[in-house]
């Protein structure tokens, strides 16, 4: 038999020991999976629920949840006959993630937000399985390292670009982000792009009416651009002025505690910019959303329309 490298069975001891314990946290070179992917190619399945109502949030991702504490002091005596079934099918429904980090990467961003907005429920969104389970280890040594804290933020693997009704109900967000997308710079895949036409109607359902809002940053120039064509044509959406946008603290975030902001900052392969707009829900009442009528849906200026060129 030729000498050789040993190799560890699939029955042995090597092979069934993970990479990182569970409580203790992850070195990211362990990690590491390609930046990009095609989600509307992306064939793996997916678990989803038929409707938002039917998945239950406590179990796997907010199990000790801040709000779930303050009911049970609230209620006391939760511990008996029928009351605890109506207490426990009660928080199910109210603990619901209302902030969205699409595309979290390695969870800077998410991690940040957890203290930043205590009485919000974040959830950030990954597609790769090796990034997801390196956030969601995180998650998991940073509340056992800090008792108490981080209850609030959690990960979830899925496709951002086909599944989010299916999580949440209509007007059930605050807050998405968009940090640093995948730019897809050849014209032919610029469907791939997370803001689009479509996609920036299935978030504005999403978002709260006057309350949501929509965030998005890139170091990309062409790819600003795009956002701001997109974003600024939607009928629904307001660009929130330059004051608002100091005085939110979620902006400051976004651009230093993200690994691809902290990467601009350090290296800088596109420029040192960074680039981002935040949008506000118009709320239906407002006047804005009237705008558009069956009458005038398709007509130029409406959801990114152009007229054709006469000759």
């Amino acid at each position: 038999m030729p000498r050789g490298k040993k190799r560890n069975r699939p029955g042995g001891t090597a092979a069934a020991a993970p990479i990182t314990s569970e409580g203790n946290m992850p070195q990211k070179k362990f990690y590491r999976a390609r930046a990009h992917c095609n989600p509307l190619s992306f064939n793996e399945t997916f678990d989803y629920p038929t409707r938002p109502d039917l998945f239950d949030w406590t179990e796997d991702h907010y199990p000790e949840h801040p709000a779930l504490n303050e009911k049970e002091d609230d209620d006391g005596n939760n511990d008996g006959g029928g009351g605890f079934s109506t207490f426990q099918n009660n928080t199910t429904t109210m603990i619901q993630p209302d902030v969205l980090d699409v595309g979290c990467g390695f969870g800077g961003l998410t991690m940040a937000l957890s203290p930043a907005l205590p009485d919000n429920t974040i959830l950030g969104l990954e597609i790769r399985a090796k990034v997801t389970e390196y956030v969601r280890l995180r998650i998991v040594a940073q509340r056992k390292e800090h008792p108490g804290q981080y209850q609030n933020c959690s990960v979830m693997r899925t496709n951002a670009m086909k599944y989010l009704p299916n999580f949440f109900a209509r007007g059930s967000l605050e807050k998405i982000f968009f940090c640093f997308p995948d730019p897809h710079f050849k014209r032919k895949n610029h469907p791939r792009r997370i803001i689009s036409e479509r996609l920036l109607t299935e978030y504005v359902y999403l978002l709260k009416p006057g309350v949501g809002r929509l965030y998005c940053i890139t170091d990309v120039k062409d790819l600003h651009d795009w956002h701001v064509e997109k974003c600024g044509a939607h009928p629904s959406l307001v660009e929130c002025t330059l004051k608002e946008m100091e005085e939110d603290p979620c902006v400051w975030l976004m651009k230093s505690e993200t690994e691809e902001g902290k990467k601009v900052k350090r290296e800088g392969k596109f420029g040192h910019e960074m680039y981002y707009r935040v949008y506000r829900r118009v709320d239906d009442g407002d006047g804005v959303g009237s705008l558009v009528t069956a009458d005038n849906f398709f007509e130029e200026g409406q959801f990114g329309v152009e007229g054709l060129i006469k000759k």
